[in-house]
């Protein structure tokens, strides 16, 4: 199918949401491919793998870009050649990219039961005790685990733990916004969380607070 959202997150942002269902020839025709990214979807050995990569292209050109106005550093961090900021994630046969002037993050992950077998890894479960179901539960901590993952993705810093250093402020589902704080290695900031559920999946997106308010750990 064609582009299956558009997410105008302010004038100078856009989030692109693609949901794979054609064949990897169908998404590959009238894509030019840079060689290095030749190589890496000719190694790939999962096909929902390949056309996940191909349809990232599509996106791409949702936004006004070809696969040679990408690049990636040494991280693994994407960039643009016009230096404007971008962001890739894809789960299953959901991929999303964000492209914006300042710094953006964003994780599109599928709402499972798997995520309660992890949670205490990333967020104190203890928060949690107030929800009404298993389905809620696992529904607040893809949103959570979305979260710290597009503001991981934001930040691209080496060492950084979801647990110890990125706090999630509370919120209620019909918010579908929150905030949230990261401290670590001098970095002391906070972010806007954006997100939307759809087809038991959970998209985050992330960006730097727009207003500093006087906001405490």
């Amino acid at each position: 199918m064609p582009l299956y959202k558009t997410i105008t997150v302010d004038e100078h942002t856009k989030a692109f949401i693609w949901k794979v269902e054609e064949s990897y020839e169908s998404l590959a025709k009238d894509v030019e491919l840079t060689e290095n990214c030749k190589k890496r979807v000719d190694g790939m050995k999962s096909e929902i793998h390949r056309r996940g990569f191909m349809s990232i292209r599509h996106l791409l050109a949702e936004a006004g870009y070809v696969d040679h106005d990408l690049w990636y550093d040494d991280l693994g961090k994407p960039h643009l050649k016009d230096d404007k900021y971008i962001s890739i994630t894809h789960s299953f046969n959901f991929t999303a990219i964000i492209v914006g002037r300042n710094h953006v993050g964003i994780d599109i992950e599928k709402q499972r039961n798997k995520i309660l077998k992890i949670a205490n890894k990333f967020t104190p479960l203890d928060e949690y005790h107030t929800l009404a179901n298993e389905e809620a539960l696992i529904r607040k901590l893809t949103i959570v685990w979305g979260a710290k993952e597009s503001v991981y993705k934001l930040i691209a810093e080496p060492g950084i733990g979801f647990l110890q250093h990125i706090n999630v402020t509370d919120f209620d589902f019909d918010d579908f916004k929150t905030t949230t704080h990261v401290r670590y290695n001098g970095l002391d900031e906070w972010f806007d969380i954006n997100f939307l559920e759809f087809e038991n999946f959970t998209c985050v997106y992330a960006q730097p607070l727009k207003s500093k308010l006087d906001q405490t750990w």
